[in-house]
This record gives structure tokens, sequence and C-alpha cells, in this order.
């Protein structure tokens, strides 16, 4: 839709948490957040509806393939324009395990509570 692409170009497109599947031979992609243009009367579009990816059979063969292996998942890593079209490039990465994102979450915590003490002792 012409709005999302102007949205796009005014930087309003969020990735974070969307993710594609292959349906029926169709490639979709799902919770990316685009939000309303600026300047978009009452015909704006959904900023979270389901957006069909135009790709190549073979492409969607091959993503097909790899989303089969025991949990692997389509996700979208970056946008960005070429001739005028917005461009979506896809990759096929595995979720990460409840172990690894504790892991995580505490190395970001002891992270912020290190730069908490650093600035506290500049005082």
């Amino acid at each position: 839709m012409g709005t999302e692409v102007k949205a796009l170009r005014e930087g309003k497109g969020n990735l974070t948490d969307s993710f594609a599947r292959v349906k029926n031979g169709e490639v979709f992609l799902y919770d990316m957040n685009i939000s309303p243009y600026t300047f978009g009367n009452i015909m704006n579009h959904d900023p979270l509806r389901v957006r069909k990816l135009l790709l190549h059979k073979r492409e969607i063969r091959k993503l097909y393939g790899k989303t089969q292996e025991k949990g692997q998942t389509v996700i979208p890593l970056k946008a960005y324009f070429k001739n005028g079209k917005v461009k979506i490039l896809l990759g096929v990465g595995r979720g990460k395990k409840t172990h690894d994102r504790r892991e995580d979450l505490k190395r970001r915590t002891d992270k912020r509570e290190m730069e908490r003490a650093i600035r506290g002792r500049g005082r």
C-alpha cells in the first residue's frame, strides 16, 4: 500500500517480534509494525496486518524446506529500498532455549549494575 511505503520512508517500520511463514506456496510476514503515515487520511493501513511477500518459486521451496526442520523459523533481518521498492532480507534461525534467555538477561542486568556503579562513583 502507498501509505505503508511512505511510512517506511519516514523510518516508522519495526521488525521486532516479526516472523515469516510459508502457507499454501506463498510467504507471509506476521507482526511487522508499520506505524500509520503521518499525512494519511481515514483510509490509512492497519499497522499489524499480515503482509504477503513476493519471492521466486525456488526461494519459497528453499524456505519451506528449511522451516520443516525442527525449531527453524524464518525471520526478517532488514528492510531496505531498492529501485523504489521495499525489500525484506529474510534469515532462517533457531529460537533461544530458556536457559540461554536467562543467561542473556543475567548478563544484561550485571552490565547495567556495573554502569550504574561506575556512574555513581564519578560524583
